[in-house]
C-alpha cells in the first residue's frame, strides 16, 4: 500500500510548497495589507482556475503578474498530476488489488496445514482443482497475473517470486503442510525447493521436472519427491495400451468432478496405537474402503481386523471427499 501511495507523496509535498509560496508571496506583494487568509484564497483560486476575481490587485504591482503566472503554472501542473494519477489509480484497479493482497495475506495467516502451489501453469491448475475438490486449503504463488486469472475468484493467490523468502512467508510456509514447485523452469523449481527446505525442514516438497536428468539435482536441493510429466505421460500411454481397464478405472476416479472416489491416506490418533484395527469401526463408513497400511516395513494389503496399529502406520483408503472428512475427524479426536 505504501508503494502505491508513494507516487503521490512528492507531488502533494510540492503542491503544499506552491500554496505556501503563493500565500506568502501575495501577502508580500500586497505590502502586508491583505490578510494571510486572503492571500491563501488568492493562491487557491489561481491554482484551481476558479477565477472569481482578484481580491489582491497584482496588475499594478511590479512583477505581480509574472509571480501569478508562475504560481498558476506550478500549481495547475502539480494539481493535474495528482488528479490524473489518482484517477488512474482508482480506474486501474490498483487500490482494489492492494486491498485484495492484504485480505489474502490476512486469510493465509489464519490457515493451518495448508498447501502452497508455486506456479500457476497447467500442472498448478490441475493441483488446485484437486485440492478444491477434496476441500483442502491452499494458496497459489506466481510472478505473473496472466496465469493466475484462470483460477476461481475464491482461490487465494499471491503475486511474487517463490524463490524469495518474504514471498513464501506471506504464503504461510511456517504453518504449511506441503509445497508444490511446479513452474515451467526446472532451475526455478530447484531454487524454490531449496529455499522452502531452508525455511522449514520438515515441510514436504513436491517438485515438477521436465528434464529427467535434473531429477537427482532437485532432490538434493530438498524436494521430497520429483515428478516428470513426460515420464508419467509415457507410462500412462503404455498402460492405456496394455491394461486399459485399470486405466479407465483410475481415470474415472480422478476426472469425475461430482464427488468421485479418491485414494487417500490418514494417520490414526495416538490413542489407537497398540489397539487392533477393528477398534476403528471402519465398517460404519459406507463410503470408505481400506486398501492397505504403510509403515517402515512396507505395505500390508487388505489388513484384517486383528492387525495392531503402530505409531508409524499410515492408513490408505479409497473414499469420497466427504467420507475422508468424516473419517479424518473420527480418527483425529
Amino acid at each position: 500500500m505504501w508503494k502505491l501511495f508513494g507516487r503521490f507523496f512528492y507531488a502533494i509535498f510540492i503542491l503544499i510548497l506552491v500554496v505556501a509560496a503563493g500565500t506568502f508571496g501575495f501577502w508580500f506583494l500586497s505590502g502586508y495589507r491583505s490578510s494571510l487568509f486572503d492571500s491563501f484564497y488568492m493562491t487557491i483560486i489561481t491554482i484551481t482556475t476558479i477565477g472569481y476575481g482578484e481580491i489582491i490587485d497584482v496588475g499594478s504591482i511590479p512583477y505581480g503578474r509574472l509571480f501569478t503566472l508562475i504560481i498558476a503554472l506550478s500549481g495547475i501542473s502539480t494539481f493535474t498530476f495528482i488528479l490524473t494519477n489518482f484517477t488512474a489509480f482508482m480506474v486501474g484497479g490498483e487500490m482494489i488489488q492492494s486491498f485484495r493482497i492484504r485480505r489474502t495475506i490476512k486469510k493465509v495467516t489464519k490457515m493451518k496445514n495448508h498447501y502452497i502451489i508455486c506456479g500457476s501453469g497447467e500442472v498448478g491448475f490441475q493441483i488446485a482443482e484437486e485440492l478444491l475438490l477434496t476441500k483442502r486449503d491452499f494458496v497459489i504463488v506466481d510472478k505473473s497475473d496472466i496465469e493466475l486469472n484462470r483460477f476461481h475468484s475464491k482461490v487465494l493467490f499471491i503475486k511474487g517470486d517463490a524463490t524469495d523468502e518474504p514471498t513464501l512467508s506471506q504464503a504461510g510456509i511456517e504453518n504449511a503442510a506441503g509445497l508444490f514447485a511446479v513452474t515451467g523452469d526446472d532451475n526455478y523449481n530447484l531454487v524454490i525447493s531449496f529455499t522452502a527446505k531452508q525455511m522449514k525442514q520438515n515441510l514436504k516438497v513436491i517438485a515438477k521436472c521436465k528434464e529427467t536428468q535434473h531429477i537427482d539435482k532437485i532432490k538434493k536441493a530438498g524436494a521430497d519427491s520429483v515428478i516428470s510429466p513426460y515420464l508419467i505421460g509415457g507410462m500412462r500411454m503404455a498402460s492405456e495400451m496394455i491394461r486399459p481397464a485399470v486405466v479407465t478405472f483410475l481415470d474415472t476416479m480422478l476426472r469425475d468432478r461430482e464427488g468421485s472416489y479418491r485414494i487417500e491416506e490418514i494417520k490414526a490418533n495416538d490413542i489407537y496405537y497398540g489397539k487392533p484395527l477393528s477398534s476403528l469401526n471402519l465398517d460404519k463408513y459406507r463410503e470408505i474402503l481400506l486398501l492397505s497400511i504403510k509403515n517402515e516395513s512396507g505395505l500390508t494389503f487388505n489388513p484384517g481386523g486383528n492387525y495392531i496399529i503402530s505409531s508409524d502406520d499410515v492408513l490408505i483408503f479409497m473414499c469420497t471427499p466427504e467420507g475422508r472428512g468424516d473419517l479424518s475427524e473420527a480418527l483425529d479426536r
